[in-house]
């Protein structure tokens, strides 16, 4: 990939420190309402949310649902392997949740993460690695031990506000696929608006993959009501689906879990996505990374 040039100016007071990122602008703001709490905002957009006292307190409602997906494996430290890193906020909860796990972290833009380092500093000890590079090419050249091992494999990765096409396909979950445990599971965020047919593409093709696959979404994203985020959650052993619905409920902002016949109702015969007719995701509204 091409490197990418940073500017940044001086960090007096309360300004935040900006950077060039790509053709874009990246910067940390201060979470006024949450001491401690900071956002990393990309061309405007809140990307990600951290709470130095507290990595556990997830305050992206998206971001929460992959946290209670990660809560469902078994207890203990995981190999964990997160496409896309944004403010880390997810490596850092795996780590103060689970310490001792092992983490992997791809990220496109170096800068992006020289700035989260410098300003959100990881928890002393963590064993979290970062790469750079575009999250399809260096998961396909990750050490060939990495493979058959991970158990927690997150794919969040934005080009902007968009997901690059490349990553979602069937070549790029099977490529994917080959690094999770027996037991492990795939969770990707997507993001839709009316109709789904983004979203139900990417249903279609997990199922192609795995044997089991469900997707977790509020009732008014699920019904093409409004613009949001559809985790998807992919393996090749049974999902705790009897104990999903109680954790997800109980979410301050609830959210419906989709398996079995309900999911092939959802997919409703979507087509599966190949790089040859991948697309990316819909331009969203800006406030779809939000939400607390």
């Amino acid at each position: 990939m091409a490197s990418h040039s940073s500017t940044s100016s001086s960090n007096t007071g309360d300004e935040p420190l900006e950077i060039t990122i790509g053709a874009g602008q990246a910067r940390i703001d201060a979470d006024r309402w949450s001491p401690g709490s900071y956002t990393l905002v990309v061309d405007g957009t809140p990307q990600s949310h951290v709470d130095l006292d507290d990595p556990t307190h997830l305050a992206f409602e998206y971001v929460r649902r992959i946290g209670h997906a990660i809560d469902l494996l078994p207890p203990g430290p995981v190999t964990a392997l997160h496409l896309g890193a944004g403010a880390l906020t997810l490596p850092r909860y795996v780590e103060a949740t689970r310490p001792g796990s092992r983490q992997q972290v791809v990220e496109l833009e170096k800068d992006l993460v020289d700035l989260v380092r410098a300003q959100l500093p990881f928890p002393r000890g963590a064993s979290i690695r970062v790469r750079y590079g575009d999250a399809r090419e260096v998961m396909e050249k990750l050490p060939q031990g990495l493979r058959g091992t991970v158990d927690l494999l997150v794919v969040d990765v934005f080009g902007g506000s968009r997901i690059p096409a490349h990553v979602t396909s069937l070549e790029f979950y099977s490529a994917a696929a080959e690094f999770l445990s027996p037991t492990g599971m795939l969770m990707v965020n997507s993001a839709d608006g009316a109709g789904l047919a983004f979203a139900r593409g990417q249903a279609s093709t997990l199922a192609t993959v795995f044997e089991h696959v469900v997707a977790v979404a509020d009732p008014g994203t699920l019904k093409g009501r409004r613009f949001g985020n559809v985790v998807l959650v992919g393996s090749h052993a049974e999902l705790p689906v009897d104990r999903m619905p109680r954790v997800y409920s109980a979410d301050p902002l609830p959210a419906k879990v989709v398996a079995g016949r309900e999911l092939k109702d959802f997919i409703a015969g979507a087509p599966v996505v190949t790089d040859a007719t991948a697309v990316p995701s819909p331009e969203p509204s800006r406030s779809v990374f939000g939400g607390r």
